[in-house]
């Protein structure tokens, strides 16, 4: 049931209208993606749009920004009925947009990014000084600082989002549409994204802001616009619309949040760290995770959370420390040399490291035990492959039309319990979790916290858990370790620990 529209904004946002979106409906093969979507945007307003993954925010988005070409209905810019052509076009009508997964050229520089296509001439060459001018211009707009140099590829997840947020600023957009914008950003570096937001606003730009972080929505947005299953369920004013209401909205009922129930300290020690270190990045890193825990890794962008994970998998080398599992000391060495130890690493970015986008469920799950399947030197027991596959489908709930469905078309929650499948086969003890609720709806989210509590629990494993979403960390973890500039510098037990005490750790004033 849809709570009835409330479609007063916040003083200040002014009545102009700048976009308006009415009966849109897109039709794929198969799928009915968006039927008779409305959907408006004022001048100097912030307007969130919620929704499951899957609703169709992100068709209704690509249709605005002209990746995809509606079926029916109207769109109008300025009170001008348009049909965005294509993204160029939506460029041309004053429209940006920041996409969750970066659309980004990796080998080429921050300064190259930012104005590619855009970088302008001399004498028939790239004017690179003047390139350099405007790129620091507009990371100094983003509060960024990086060498303009460096290859995007050299530069981390949160990093990147900065920068992609600079590039929509840089072309003086009147309608800028953020799709998980703090998805990969720590809390400092969400306050600065939501001061430039409000920078926005004063200048009357529009911001449609696409986000599953439900208590950022109602800090930064004017109104809520929510979609369920390619339909508009309703939109409210922000300050009307308290989480319980959002979430019935989003999903047609009430969600659970999961209560982790603390884990005794009595279980044996399966990972241990001992003074890692790195130059210039770690710096005598110790700690230990025992059998049914759930130990957090929380710090600023910087702090070498992702660092740690890292060196322990055996992506980077290390200068110094030693490590054990399950009490034996390991030299590891490379990736592989890890999982034969029993860790399995859920990346930062599943797309890119976690998943092979373009093939199936089942091969994406049995990837690193293809040699349980094999039969001879060369070939594989394909049926005996998808079996295995399936049972890891049906027992994490994972949500696809068939084993043998590639893993790109499905949901952000899925993709995530694929990989968490994938860990699971290869006989992983030890889970450590790179940020693995990030761009996750709030039902997926949910499961992802209850699979992560049954390994520890019930499976009797161990998760080290790295998040920059804080609430998380206090909710789901026995332990938090917080590091500051590469350092571990405190460890506190959940039950002792507060946002106020964690980032007072963080941010090393304390």
């Amino acid at each position: 049931m849809a709570p009835s529209p409330d479609v007063t904004s916040r003083e200040g946002s002014g009545d102009q209208e700048l976009l308006k979106v009415r009966g849109v409906s897109k039709r794929f093969p198969g799928v009915m993606a968006l039927q008779g979507i409305d959907f408006d945007l004022r001048k100097g307003e912030v307007h969130a749009l919620l929704g499951e993954n899957g609703a169709g925010k992100s068709t209704l988005m690509k249709i605005i920004s002209g990746a995809y070409r509606k079926d029916e209905g109207e769109i109008r810019i300025g009170g001008q009925s348009v049909e965005i052509l294509t993204p160029r076009h939506a460029q041309d009508l004053g429209i940006a947009t920041i996409y969750q997964h970066f659309n980004q050229v990796p080998h080429l520089s921050v300064a190259e990014n930012l104005f590619l296509g855009r970088e302008g001439a001399r004498f028939g060459f790239i004017d690179y000084g003047d390139l350099f001018r405007r790129a620091r211009a507009a990371l100094d707009r983003v509060r960024l600082q990086v060498d303009l140099r460096t290859r995007i590829r050299d530069l981390s997840i949160a990093q990147r989002q900065m920068i992609e947020i600079a590039k929509a600023l840089s072309l003086r957009s009147r309608i800028i549409i953020m799709d998980e914008p703090t998805s990969a950003l720590t809390d400092r570096e969400s306050d600065t994204l939501f001061a430039i937001i409000e920078a926005l606003r004063d200048d009357g730009i529009g911001t449609i802001y696409i986000s599953h972080r439900l208590e950022e929505v109602k800090r930064i947005a004017d109104r809520v616009t929510v979609l369920r299953d390619g339909k508009t369920v309703g939109t409210l004013r922000a300050d009307k619309a308290d989480v319980p209401t959002i979430i019935r909205m989003m999903v047609g009922r009430e969600v659970q949040a999961t209560c982790i129930g603390r884990c005794a300290a009595d279980g044996d020690e399966l990972l241990r760290v001992e003074s890692l270190t790195r130059r210039g990045v770690l710096h005598d890193v110790s700690f230990s995770a025992k059998r049914g825990e759930i130990v957090s890794l929380f710090g600023l962008m910087g702090a070498g959370r992702t660092e740690v994970a890292r060196a322990i998998f055996g992506v980077d080398p290390i200068d110094g420390g030693k490590v054990y599992v399950a009490g034996r000391p390991v030299r590891i060495s490379s990736p592989a040399e890890a999982v034969r130890q029993g860790l399995g690493f859920l990346t930062e970015d599943r797309l890119t490291s976690g998943l092979a986008m373009s093939l199936s469920v089942t091969h994406n799950i049995t990837l690193p035990s293809l040699a349980r399947f094999r039969i001879g030197k060369w070939l594989l027991n394909l049926k005996a492959e998808r079996e295995a596959a399936s049972g890891y489908v049906s027992a994490l709930d994972i949500h696809t039309p068939s084993p043998d469905h590639a893993v790109q078309h499905l949901s952000g929650g899925n993709q995530q319990k694929v990989v968490l499948a994938k860990w699971l086969m290869a006989g992983s003890a030890m889970l450590i979790m790179d940020e693995p609720t990030q761009g996750i709806d709030v039902r997926g989210k949910a499961e992802v916290h209850r699979l992560m509590i049954d390994f520890a629990r019930t499976k009797r494993g161990s998760v080290l858990l790295i998040s920059s979403d804080l609430p998380e960390v206090l909710r789901m973890s026995d332990r938090i370790l917080v590091m500051h500039e590469g350092r571990l510098v405190a460890e506190v037990p959940a039950e002792h620990a507060s946002q106020e005490l964690i980032m007072e750790y963080a941010t090393g004033s304390r």
